[in-house]
């Protein structure tokens, strides 16, 4: 009896909430400690993509607090750093619709932490090769429905996403920047009868990553 009692996992804290349905902001607070895990070396670039791409197919806090377990919390950011990286939480998302017309972003536009892109019996379009970052990860939720939803980013940032195609097509070509520090868009969401589609733009990079990023940081 004794053996079974101490061969029993122990239980989660009680603030843990595994079955606590995640938020958004719960997702990118540990996509945050990923990308600090990945630019320290304490996870490589192949295993930083997994988790990534864990963290945002995941539905409960359950799912998304293993994945960071066994890194520090917080980098060695301080609270103002982060929010100078990582930009305004409280910031509305943009909203890209088109319902039955068509919808672009593109040229040299400020791009924030979250875009919402909608399209029923439509397309958008959003072209990120002379976009101006004011963060390192930027999360764009995708929906098309009879419709196409269009991404185009530069050669030299990270490219990530998962999503479903039902009786549609989902599909995002992945990147792995060189440098750890490039902005890393994420791209989730699902089509139904239409086409979500992201993926480098030949030949567009961003020459002045750094510079571009840091002007608009600080």
């Amino acid at each position: 009896m004794d053996l079974e009692k101490h061969s029993q996992k122990p239980a989660a804290p009680a603030d843990a909430e595994p079955a606590l349905r995640a938020s958004d902001a719960d997702r990118d607070r540990i996509a945050d400690i990923l990308r600090d895990a990945l630019a320290e070396g304490r996870l490589d670039a192949e295993e930083h993509a997994e988790r990534i791409d864990a963290v945002y197919r995941a539905k409960t806090m359950g799912e998304l607090e293993p994945l960071v377990r066994d890194l520090p919390a917080t980098g060695h950011r301080s609270a103002a750093a982060a929010r100078a990286e990582d930009g305004d939480d409280t910031a509305p998302a943009e909203n890209l619709v088109a319902v039955f017309s068509g919808s672009t972003r593109k040229g040299r536009w400020r791009v924030g932490r979250r875009t919402n892109a909608f399209s029923l019996f439509g397309s958008v379009e959003i072209d990120l090769t002379q976009a101006l970052f004011r963060q390192r990860l930027t999360v764009i939720n995708a929906t098309s429905i009879f419709g196409s939803v269009e991404i185009r980013v530069p050669e030299n940032i990270t490219l990530r996403g998962s999503g479903t195609g039902v009786f549609g097509s989902f599909e995002v070509v992945t990147l792995e920047a060189e440098d750890p520090e490039a902005p890393v868009v994420v791209v989730n969401g699902y089509s139904v009868f239409g086409s979500v589609e992201a993926k480098p733009k030949r030949g567009r990079r961003i020459s002045d990553l750094h510079g571009r990023l840091r002007k608009h940081l600080g």
